[in-house]
């Protein structure tokens, strides 16, 4: 998402900083494309107009126009409206009231509400170690109770058992009652959905709204929508009332002017954001860090808590004993492809890097297989042990076998073998310069003679 609108400015904001002086004239121009980027990127106009205002306001000033860098000013200044436009600080769920607290999904058919609900509820149980009752309110889309029941199995959270006939309000009422006598922390409560907005729809959530006395009314809105995601959101804050909204699909090829729109237009957070089709795919809304993807300087915060989440911290300090010892094998370059995998793959890495954007179209021409990795893992799973240790075993012969047994080409398996190759002599040459080598040396001591300046 954003990566339109994110090449736009970045080529608005190169020029302003080559011009070294800036005129009123300059930043008015720069602000007339901005103004066009935030358009095709399908930011409502009203916010557009508040934006543009804004930053021109306090691009003018004296202090910007006369400073040493006016181009950096100007782009601060527009990094600052961006995260005040998506709504300055980061809004978690408000789980502080008497259990059990009851959170509503709302939403339109087909904008990812049922899996976002259990999304959510395996996010409360792993991280806020709460016991999660999820019940599914829609009694008109075939299957759509069963739907949730089977992402409950998947996530390990429990789900309220289907009884034929029941309506809306009656089982938001019972699954209530299972929570308060079985002792459960959050009861979330999955309402139907339609095509579109009708007056049923609303008056079906507005009777359950007023049942249960949600603490958290949280909106799953589909980014690919568009506009048409932020009227939804209008209509339902009216009719219904919202504390949040939770935004899906932003993995997709969305242009991201719902979620630039969502606030300014409803007055509620975006909280939540769906990263991709996996159950533990969704991750928090941080304004700061959205307006660092959008204006290039990368997200580098969420790259390092990623990480933290993702790596097995003792697999990763006895790869560093190995790694010392110089006896990286194939084994390990398996678990660090699975690690890789785990992060988004490298194309979720590389977009929180400062400054990728510059570089995502030689990037698309280099054509980054993600599929490569999955193959890569294919391919040393398809190795005997020996193998795997001794790479020196696989002659012709095995190297077809590994490539029969692992469904890709014996191309892709010397490739793997190469690859590992370049991987080992880095290790070795780690090992040779020990800590104080490196440190004295830095990166450039990993180089072979030839290529050291």
């Amino acid at each position: 998402m954003f990566e339109g609108l994110s090449g736009r400015l970045g080529d608005i904001f190169d020029r302003l900083r080559r011009r070294g002086a800036l005129s009123e004239d300059d930043v008015n121009a720069a602000l007339r494309e901005i103004r066009v980027a935030l358009l095709e990127a399908d930011v409502a106009l009203p916010v557009v107009k508040q934006f543009v205002s804004g930053v021109r306001e306090r691009a003018v000033g004296q202090e910007v126009l006369r400073s040493v860098t006016p181009g950096q000013q100007v782009v601060k200044i527009v990094h600052d409206h961006l995260v005040e436009m998506l709504g300055a600080e980061s809004e978690g769920l408000s789980l502080n009231a008497s259990p059990p607290v009851p959170v509503l999904m709302v939403g339109l058919q087909g904008s990812g509400k049922t899996t976002s609900t259990a999304k959510i509820a395996l996010r409360m149980k792993t991280r806020d170690r709460k016991k999660v009752l999820m019940a599914s309110l829609d009694t008109r889309r075939p299957a759509a109770q069963e739907q949730l029941r089977i992402l409950g199995e998947q996530a390990g959270v429990a789900t309220l058992s289907i009884v034929p006939g029941q309506q809306p309000v009656e089982i938001a009422r019972r699954a209530m009652q299972v929570g308060r006598t079985e002792g459960y922390d959050v009861v979330m409560l999955d309402t139907a959905g339609r095509l579109a907005i009708d007056e049923e729809l609303m008056a079906e959530v507005a009777a359950v709204r007023d049942e249960v006395r949600p603490v958290e009314t949280l909106l799953v809105v589909d980014a690919m929508t568009g506009q048409d995601a932020v009227t939804v959101a209008a209509n339902f804050q009216e009719k219904v009332g919202l504390t949040g909204i939770v935004m899906t699909r932003i993995d997709g090829d969305a242009r991201g002017g719902a979620a630039l729109s969502m606030r300014a237009v409803t007055g509620k957070p975006i909280k939540l954001l769906g990263t991709g089709e996996k159950i533990d795919a969704i991750e928090p809304f941080h304004p700061d860090r959205i307006a660092g993807r959008i204006l290039g300087m990368g997200d580098v915060v969420s790259l390092v808590e990623k990480a933290a989440e993702s790596i097995d911290r003792d697999e990763a300090e006895k790869l560093a004993r190995k790694m010392e010892k110089g006896g990286f094998d194939l084994d390990d370059m398996a678990s660090q492809l699975r690690q890789i995998r785990k992060m988004g793959g490298m194309s979720g890495m590389l977009g929180m890097l400062p400054g990728i954007g510059k570089i995502k179209n030689q990037l698309k021409d280099a054509k980054v297989d993600e599929g490569m990795l999955k193959r890569q893992e294919a391919i040393i799973s398809s190795m005997t042990k020996a193998e795997r240790r001794n790479p020196d075993l696989l002659k012709a012969s095995r190297k077809r076998r590994v490539a029969l047994g692992s469904g890709t080409t014996v191309q892709e398996v010397n490739r793997l073998l190469k690859q590992f190759g370049d991987m080992q002599s880095m290790m070795k040459q780690v090992k040779k310069l020990g800590k104080k080598g490196l440190m004295r040396q830095g990166l450039s001591g990993l180089l072979p003679p030839g290529l050291r300046r």
